[in-house]
């Protein structure tokens, strides 16, 4: 990364990517890569899935970067770009045979960035429950949760009303707390129960109703 560039913001690596930098978009490739990559990788729970995931939306980015507007955050856009991959390629295979959950997920190999709690085997876990509430409620979740975006932004990630990204929120965590709830430390004597998703930010109440979706 040369030095010139590195001092560039995302929207003006874009606007010298679309005038023909061929350094330009790799710089923003750079940036948000490994954002990128846990989003898809949380939100499908398959390494492989959110590679492909992730290489598509990099791909799309890359063409559109000339028609970018500027009306949101280069991050914003490039998640709002990443969760419909990933909603996309779910959709390429939900006619497709499906194989065992467990066989699917990768128990920390080749897996970047932390694991959610550090330990692989729940990690492996709380990506196959992830993967078990949806994508739309763990796109939510993920976003708003894991990766501390506010909900208004979000929002426009998903290109959804605020009210949809709670609701998704809420429903998540209520799943989660469910799949999830044998995790949950306990005191001598006392019986497990389930442990809700703690929001990350104070936008995201507990309860929500839906809006749209």
């Amino acid at each position: 990364m040369s030095g010139a560039l590195a001092g560039l913001d995302d929207r003006e690596l874009l606007a010298r990517h679309a005038a023909g930098d061929r350094d330009a978009f790799g710089v923003v490739v750079q940036r948000h890569r490994d954002r990128l990559w846990r989003v898809a990788l949380r939100t499908l729970g398959d390494p492989d899935d959110a590679a492909d995931a992730v290489q598509d939306a990099l791909l799309s980015a890359y063409r559109a970067a000339g028609s970018f507007r500027g009306d949101a955050a280069v991050t914003t856009w490039l998640h709002r770009i990443t969760v419909n991959a990933c909603l996309d390629l779910v959709r390429r295979k939900a006619s497709r045979p499906s194989t065992a959950l467990d066989d699917e997920i990768d128990h920390g190999e080749g897996v970047a960035g932390p694991d959610l709690l550090g330990d692989r085997e729940t990690a492996a876990e709380i990506l196959a429950a992830l993967r078990q509430i949806g994508p739309e409620q763990a796109a939510a979740v993920v976003l708003v949760d894991v990766e501390g975006f506010p909900v208004a932004q979000v929002a426009e990630m998903l290109d959804v009303p605020v009210g949809t990204v709670k609701s998704r929120c809420a429903r998540g965590r209520a799943r989660l707390a469910t799949l999830l709830g044998h995790l949950a430390p306990t005191e001598p004597g006392n019986p497990a129960s389930p442990a809700p998703v703690e929001p990350a930010n104070p936008e995201s109440p507990a309860t929500a109703t839906e809006d749209g979706t």
